[in-house]
C-alpha cells in the first residue's frame, strides 16, 4: 500500500509543475553556458571552443573594470544597509517609542515603490544638493533600496528571538552593551548574514536605479552590459556568465555549511 502511494505521487501533477518551473528557471542558464563555448557569435552552433574566455581574461579591460567597480559598490553598501537595518530592527523591537509603528511603515517604503520612481528621485535628490554622480551616488542608492530588505530579514530572526536570555545575562550582572554584543548579536547572526547576502545579490544585479544616479567612469556591470548588448549578445558577456554562475554557487554552499555549522554549534 504504501509503495503505490509512493508510484502515485512520483506522477502527480505538483512534480510535473514543479518540473517545468524547473527548467523555466534553468533553460536560460544552460543556453547561456553552451553557447559560451561556441566559436562563432551568432546563436547557431559552429564548434567547440574556449576563444571567449580567452578574450574574456585577455583583452576586456573595460568589463573587469565594470566588475570591479560593482563589487566594490555591492560590498560597501550592503555592509552599511546590514548596519543600519540590523540597529533599526533592534532598536524598533527592543524600545518602545511614539511613533514607532509609523517609522516602521516608512521603512518599508523603498521596497514596495518602483525602481523606476526610486532612481527618479534619487537623481532629483543629489542634483538639488550639487552632488555630482558617480561611485558615491550609486553607493547611497543602493544602501537606500537595500535598508527595506534587511531590516526585514533581521527583524523575522528577532522575532524568534528568546528574550528570556536577556534577562538572564542582565541577572547576571552584564550591561546593555555587553547583553547586545555577547548574546543579541550572536543568536541574530543567521538573519544578519543572510540580509547581508540579499543586500550584495541586490546591489550586484541592480540595473534601473543604478541606471539613474550613475556618472562618468562609474559604470557597473550591468550597465557595461546593457550597453554591449545593444549590438548583439557578446560571447564575453556568456563566458562572464557561467564564471559567476560557479562563483555565486561556490559562495552559496560555503555560506550554507557555515550556518549550519554554526546551528549546530550554537
Amino acid at each position: 500500500m504504501r509503495s503505490y502511494y509512493k508510484e502515485k505521487r512520483s506522477f502527480s501533477f505538483s512534480n510535473l509543475c514543479l518540473f517545468f518551473v524547473l527548467l523555466f528557471l534553468f533553460l536560460p542558464l544552460i543556453v547561456v553556458i553552451v553557447y559560451s563555448f561556441n566559436s562563432g557569435r551568432a546563436m547557431v552552433w559552429q564548434g567547440f571552443s574556449l576563444n571567449w574566455y580567452r578574450e574574456l581574461f585577455t583583452s576586456s579591460v573595460g568589463l573587469w573594470k565594470a566588475l570591479w567597480n560593482s563589487i566594490i559598490i555591492a560590498i560597501t553598501s550592503s555592509i552599511t544597509a546590514t548596519i543600519l537595518g540590523t540597529a533599526a530592527s533592534i532598536g524598533i523591537k527592543w524600545y518602545r517609542f511614539k511613533g514607532r509603528t509609523y517609522i516602521t511603515v516608512a521603512t518599508y517604503l523603498p521596497m514596495i515603490l518602483p525602481d523606476v520612481i526610486i532612481g527618479i528621485s534619487m537623481l532629483i535628490f543629489f542634483s538639488s544638493v550639487n552632488l555630482p554622480l558617480g561611485m558615491f551616488t550609486i553607493y547611497a542608492s543602493h544602501t537606500t533600496f537595500n535598508l527595506p530588505f534587511t531590516f526585514l530579514l533581521v527583524s523575522s530572526r528577532l522575532d524568534e528571538f528568546d528574550y528570556s536570555t536577556i534577562e538572564a545575562a542582565r541577572d547576571l550582572g552584564a550591561r546593555e552593551y555587553d547583553t547586545m554584543v555577547r548574546v543579541v548579536i550572536p543568536s541574530i547572526f543567521p538573519g544578519i548574514l543572510s540580509a547581508f547576502l540579499m543586500a550584495l545579490t541586490m546591489s550586484i544585479e541592480d540595473f534601473v536605479i543604478t541606471f539613474f544616479v550613475s556618472g562618468p567612469g562609474s559604470t557597473t556591470l550591468p550597465l557595461y552590459v546593457y550597453s554591449s548588448i545593444r549590438y548583439g549578445v557578446s560571447p564575453v558577456i556568456n563566458a562572464l556568465s557561467l564564471i559567476l554562475i560557479l562563483l555565486s554557487m561556490a559562495i552559496a554552499f560555503t555560506f550554507r555549511r557555515f550556518l549550519k555549522s554554526f546551528a549546530a554549534s550554537a
